[in-house]
């Protein structure tokens, strides 16, 4: 069904993939089925991508709970009189959050190098400022996890990887040496769950905020949209490995000569929509142990 838009909630923002509307006290956070590469949202969206999001942001939130506080505060959505097609769209795909000041920087887990640090490492022999060795290879597992923020780009625009202390000067010392430790004992957990899946978790992204002054994480937490996830048994440094992720499609792009990373993003093809779905639905069924129903 197409999305609906919630008439009577106010709706605060709209991202890349999720909406958010006020509750007052609360926020409600609704994972839809747009997918985004390259900080453009595409126009095509994937089925199911949205409760396939959430859900395993669901499984990691309470997995990771002990490293530190989530914002989610319910699931529930009985007291927001929806309708019965608001109701069925918003299943499996919406939680209720408490509201958090979102720090202005992103916090980024390398443990492999890929993507953008692998340009960045070919280009200056570093990711974010930190000097790595010579000689690695594309895919190559790092010597030990890396703490990589970015800016937090307006839609449309492109994320910007900074150095740490770039991100100190936005969000102060001690506070971004707290994220910091915390992003890479999220990432931890994350490649030791992983691990016992099958699965490499390459890189991942994660944003945090202020809750009554304690750093609580927000937004969603080591999906495919947020994480860089590559079969362990396919794994080889020198070339992409294949993934569990929007890479495919990332890659699918690359190879298109008349569109230039710009808005609008071009209408995806069926071939294309299938199958970037199918690596979401096992993503989330290795990591949760879950079985997926549409």
């Amino acid at each position: 069904m197409d999305q609906p838009t919630l008439k009577h909630l106010p709706l605060l923002a709209r991202g890349k993939v999720r909406d958010i509307y006020d509750l007052g006290e609360r926020l409600l956070l609704v994972a839809s089925d747009r997918i985004s590469a390259f900080d453009v949202v595409m126009p095509t969206p994937i089925p199911d991508k949205g409760r396939l999001l959430n859900g395993l942001s669901l499984f990691w939130f309470e997995r990771l709970a002990d490293i530190v506080p989530g914002h989610i505060v319910t699931t529930d959505l009985s007291d927001l009189q929806l309708e019965d097609s608001e109701a069925e769209w918003l299943a499996g795909r919406a939680v209720i959050v408490r509201k958090a000041r979102v720090l202005p920087v992103e916090a980024i887990a390398r443990g492999y190098i890929a993507g953008s640090g692998w340009k960045d490492y070919q280009a200056t022999g570093t990711i974010a400022g930190i000097a790595l060795p010579k000689g690695l290879r594309q895919a190559d597992r790092l010597p030990e996890p890396i703490f990589t923020p970015s800016t937090k780009a307006e839609l449309g625009q492109h994320d910007q990887t900074i150095g740490f202390d770039e991100a100190a000067s936005l969000i102060g010392r001690e506070l971004a040496e707290k994220v910091r430790e915390i992003t890479l004992a999220l990432y931890s957990a994350g490649v030791e769950h992983a691990a016992s899946r099958g699965i490499i978790v390459a890189d991942t992204k994660f944003e945090f905020g202020l809750i009554d002054g304690e750093l609580t994480l927000v937004d969603e937490c080591l999906t495919s949209d947020s994480s860089r996830f590559w079969p362990a048994d396919q794994w080889q440094p020198g070339a992409s490995p294949p993934s569990f992720d929007k890479q495919f499609l990332r890659d699918w792009l690359e190879t298109l000569t008349d569109w230039h990373k710009t808005t609008p993003g071009p209408e995806l093809p069926d071939d294309i929509v299938a199958r970037t779905r199918e690596r979401y639905v096992e993503a989330y069924e290795r990591l949760s142990g879950r079985s997926f129903r549409a």
